[in-house]
């Protein structure tokens, strides 16, 4: 099948190299000149394992081209992808004004047939919105028909889901554009759900918002552990058990951030309030998560005391693993609060160091590998999960630079391994003694 992607940032990119791979025909169309030579040239522009090496193999197969111009990657398509960004408006909403530019020349180029496809995070209605624009502007008598076909990628395993997900979640309104979306997906072998338009659209905003809410109420059970001697991996471990609850996005820790989650929330907010609806889980959700971003800082706080000219390491930059995306990741908010407490900021990220540099402040002290962030640091704060700062031989390396205090965000590092060392480690949601407990509820004359 002969595709056109409009988009070559994280969604579109993907898309097009992984349907490339299975046989189809596709391409990648983005104003951006600077990327689209760095895509002719086989060189993907964000770090996403595995991307690097599909992209090349699909552009020397010739599956797969790239090109500034809409007139070409229109041409002959019979499906248009649209996979442009829509960042979080100042009113909350996303900013549609890249899809309604392709609504536009979609409407003023195409001389044939085909399906248009939204694959970019949209309100619901959005579809709708688009064709009338598509209308106003078509230049040629042919049928253009809409579907929604929201992403469901996480940043850092994107390929391994494209070709492993759950589900592929098609909105059309007509049974024909419908089987033609299933005919190009079907060789990934995955589960089909067929819908309304506007209900593919919700689907997407609904998944993201529940996944942060799962992750904002485990955070909020991590803190309760904290005052009750719990601890949240035995609790989470006994919910994820529960099938009707699941394991996943029950790790306590510092917060959700990144791309989608936050935005996705409050778009979703944003809807709602439109529609004259309150939507107050989302409204906890969010304040939560902001609170739990600097739990780190306020422990630093209780152990440290006063922060004024305190020396802290940052490791892991990045909102997750696996990825240079610093979009709304915890390390902003966290680097933000300990500047303004008169600390001594330096950070190291493997991946995220170049785009770390445009999102924190300048006051912020990079270095070029863990070793350099630790040397004379008073306290670390682990805040990315990555696997060097996992594995046995860091536990070692903190010893080594003499880091005797650890706040671990993503509760990630080995307790007993760090005890035997004498560094003295402090996770999320790991209980205080219990006697203490027993104490402060028999202070307020009840029984625990």
């Amino acid at each position: 099948m002969k595709l056109a992607i409009v988009g070559t940032g994280y969604v579109g990119l993907v898309t097009g190299v992984c349907l490339a791979s299975i046989g189809h025909s596709v391409v990648c169309v983005d104003v951006d000149r600077e990327k689209v030579a760095q895509l002719q040239g086989g060189r993907v522009p964000f770090f996403e394992p595995g991307l690097d090496e599909l992209l090349q193999e699909q552009v020397h197969a010739k599956r797969l081209s790239f090109t500034i111009h809409h007139e070409a990657a229109f041409d002959q398509a019979e499906v248009i992808i649209i996979a442009v960004g829509t960042p979080q408006g100042i009113d909350g909403l996303p900013d549609l004004r890249a899809l309604i530019e392709v609504a536009r020349n979609i409407g003023r180029t195409v001389n044939h047939d085909v399906i248009v496809v939204i694959k970019s995070t949209v309100p619901v209605g959005t579809n709708h919105f688009l064709s009338q624009i598509i209308a106003e502007e078509q230049c040629h008598p042919v049928s253009i028909q809409m579907a929604s076909n929201p992403e469901f990628l996480r940043e850092g395993s994107a390929v391994y889901d494209t070709f492993h997900g759950d589900r592929i979640v098609i909105g059309a309104a007509g049974e024909g554009v419908a089987n033609t979306l299933e005919a190009l997906y079907r060789p990934l072998h995955i589960p089909f759900l067929h819908t309304d338009i506007r209900s593919a659209e919700m689907i997407k905003y609904a998944s993201n918002a529940f996944l942060a809410t799962k992750i904002s109420f485990i955070n909020e059970i991590a803190n309760l552990c904290e005052r009750l001697g719990a601890t949240i991996e035995d609790v989470a471990r006994g919910m994820g058990m529960d099938q009707r609850i699941g394991e996943k996005f029950l790790r306590a820790g510092i917060g959700y951030g990144g791309s989608c989650f936050p935005k996705d929330v409050k778009a979703l907010m944003g809807m709602a309030e439109l529609s004259d609806y309150t939507f107050q889980i989302l409204q906890a959700v969010e304040r939560v998560n902001r609170m739990q971003q600097l739990r780190l800082v306020e422990k630093a706080e209780k152990r440290l005391g006063d922060l004024r000219g305190q020396r802290i390491a940052l490791l892991g930059l990045s909102f997750k693993p696996d990825t240079d995306d610093m979009r709304e990741a915890p390390s902003l908010a966290i680097a933000d609060a300990l500047l303004k407490r008169g600390a001594q900021v330096v950070g190291y990220d493997p991946v995220s160091m170049e785009n770390a540099r445009n999102f924190l402040p300048a006051q912020i002290e990079l270095c070029e590998s863990a070793e350099q962030a630790l040397e004379g640091v008073d306290a670390a704060f682990l805040l990315t999960e990555w696997i060097e700062f996992t594995m046995p031989v860091f536990a070692l390396l903190l010893q080594r630079m003499k880091v005797s205090v650890v706040f671990d965000g993503r509760n990630c590092l080995d307790a007993p391994a760090l005890a035997r060392l004498g560094i003295e480690y402090h996770p999320i949601g790991r209980g205080i003694d219990a006697q203490l407990v027993t104490t402060s509820f028999q202070e307020k004359g009840r029984e625990p």
